[in-house]
């Protein structure tokens, strides 16, 4: 009999304090986002790592056109065999998700012939296809980037927001658009490498080493980390916590004032970018850049600078070693069909693309939204500059339009800041699971990006029952060993606490932590497959990585001594540890 982890604690209509949808709220095209119902028991939902602080009520459009929107579309448009893309269930501030499968037999069969008749096209002019869809949403961040928020009437801001409301939409659509295709021709090779002896998990070495836009990112910032140190700003990067930093520098003068204008050139080029997956409640690195600061100082805590360019090399190096010793160990005929399938899916290469596209999308496309929001607070008066965020995308166009008052909601918004508060401050206690348990997960998708499998959900339905706490196993997403002292960190607003050498803990990383990841010495997420972002960014950067540990942020502490064997998939405590130093 399956076990089931009931849902009747998030059984609710309201979305949020005072919000409950009308009919026909949310567009969808196979389910729509809503909350929770006694009738989703019967279904498996994982509570997803993208936005681990909740969402606020502006946020949630997030969900509705681009998680659920966006994969059913896909999901249908190339199609998927055996999925209709993902739905999803609020609870409190935070979300759950599930799979929607194709049921009948006949129906996956021929959808089966569809996505092979479209697969090869799609391979054959992806480069083209891919810099076509950037050009694309490269074009609509130029429209937002030339509107004059402050100049702009309240009624041009509620136009603004609906418009940026469908830029990020059709962002998602191209999103999903380019990952099904190329995830399904990356699951067809490592099939067909498992098939000729090899071990699937060289896939990922076998792709690795080609440069991403988020790579780059993360080289300028070592060259502005140098610059800092060079300039003697070393003491002051130090002696300072990273939100005071930019008003720091700004009245220290002399060389600080010189790097300050090497920061702004940064920004300009690459800050406009989130701390956070598509979440219009992130400013960006421009409005706000302490997490940039904050990162320069870890990375000045280092000490010796990270080598972003040998590390590209090894990992090059290392990728041509592992496809050399691949081949030669199969006949010739063998080396013809590996050879063939190798070129497909570098061509058309899923974890590059996983990394790459984050600039043009995740990092990006929710800003102009919240542009448009903070220009509404502003003219509306509103007690914070970001209380819109607490309105949802029909109350805060409402109020632009002139069809309600913001006084109706000035109350109920400090509500909802009180409710998403109380959330965050759940999150870790929230189950990772609801519903009915499956006793086998066969969804390719699932357990490549979220890493679950059978033994994710063993861990995580029986974490309370005499769990072993010092050892833990997951997914060996990156290879090597390392021992180190345990930060545990729920999402990025505490990145800052982050010491070089330390073994981060998370939930899940996101592309916005991968500029950490040139300072500490392992990660270990709860969360995540062989395709997840940090198993991909722990190849590229060489850091000993196990992913899909299901409880690691519960069951480990911040100081504990561990051991992280991203060869063998083990995590091990090995010394209980007192609070380390922030």
């Amino acid at each position: 009999m399956n076990l089931v982890v009931p849902v009747d604690e998030y059984v609710t209509d309201e979305w949020y304090p005072g919000f409950t949808p009308a009919f026909g709220h949310t567009p969808f095209v196979i389910e729509p986002f809503r909350t929770f119902s006694k009738q989703d028991e019967k279904r498996f939902w994982f509570l997803d790592f993208h936005c681990p602080r909740g969402l606020t009520p502006l946020a949630t459009t997030w969900l509705e056109d681009g998680y659920s929107w966006g994969t059913q579309l896909a999901a249908e448009q190339m199609p998927l065999p055996r999925s209709r893309g993902l739905t999803t269930r609020i609870a409190g501030t935070h979300f759950y998700a599930a799979a929607i499968p194709v049921e009948s037999r006949y129906e996956a069969e021929t959808r089966t012939e569809r996505m092979r008749s479209h697969l090869p096209g799609f391979l054959r002019d992806f480069d083209d296809l891919w810099n076509r869809r950037v050009a694309e949403i490269n074009a609509g961040w130029r429209h937002f980037q030339r509107i004059d928020v402050e100049r702009s009437s309240l009624r041009e801001l509620g136009v603004m927001l609906a418009e940026a409301r469908r830029y990020a939409q059709r962002a998602f659509e191209i999103h999903f658009e380019m990952m099904y295709p190329l995830l399904a021709n990356h699951l067809g090779f490592a099939g067909m490498c498992a098939e000729l002896g090899m071990d699937p998990r060289q896939v990922g070495t076998f792709l690795q080493g080609y440069d991403t836009k988020i790579m780059e990112t993360d080289r300028e910032l070592g060259r502005l980390t140098a610059a800092a140190r060079d300039a003697g700003l070393e003491p002051v990067f130090a002696a300072t916590e990273p939100k005071r930093l930019a008003a720091t520098l700004a009245a220290a003068g002399g060389a600080a004032t010189t790097w300050t204008s090497r920061l702004r050139d940064f920004l300009d080029v690459y800050g406009h970018r989130i701390e956070g997956t598509c979440d219009v409640a992130l400013p960006s690195w421009i409005e706000d850049p302490a997490p940039v600061l904050a990162m320069i100082r870890t990375l000045l805590r280092k000490g010796d600078g990270h080598d972003f360019e040998a590390a590209l090399r090894q990992t090059q190096a290392d990728r041509e070693t592992a496809i050399d010793a691949a081949r030669s160990r199969l006949t010739r005929r063998e080396q013809e069909i590996f050879d063939a399938g190798l070129a497909s899916v570098q061509a058309a290469n899923f974890p590059w693309w996983q990394d790459d596209h984050n600039h043009y999308i995740d990092l990006r496309v929710s800003l102009p939204m919240r542009r448009a929001a903070l220009g509404i607070a502003e003219k509306i008066g509103a007690d914070r500059p970001d209380d819109t965020l607490f309105l949802f995308c029909t109350e805060l166009s409402a109020v632009a339009s002139g069809e309600r008052a913001y006084d109706e909601f000035r109350s109920l918004v400090e509500v909802r800041r009180q409710y998403f508060d109380h959330w965050r401050e759940r999150r870790r206690s929230m189950p990772k699971v609801l519903g009915t348990i499956p006793e086998a997960l066969e969804d390719p998708i699932l357990a490549e990006l979220f890493g679950l499998d059978q033994r994710f959900l063993r861990v995580v339905t029986h974490a309370g029952q005499g769990a072993e706490r010092t050892v833990l196993t997951g997914i060996p997403a990156a290879k090597g060993q390392a021992k180190g002292v345990a930060r545990v960190l729920a999402d990025t607003d505490a990145l800052h606490r982050l010491q070089p050498g330390e073994v981060l803990v998370c939930e899940s990383t996101s592309p916005n932590w991968t500029p950490v990841f040139a300072a500490i010495t392992a990660c270990v997420c709860d969360s995540g497959g062989m395709l997840s972002h940090a198993a991909i960014v722990g190849r590229e950067y060489g850091v000993p990585t196990v992913t899909a540990c299901g409880m690691a942020t519960t069951l480990v502490e911040d100081g504990d001594e561990v051991e992280v064997d991203g060869e063998r998939g083990v995590v091990t405590v090995v010394r209980a540890g007192a609070a380390v130093e922030d």
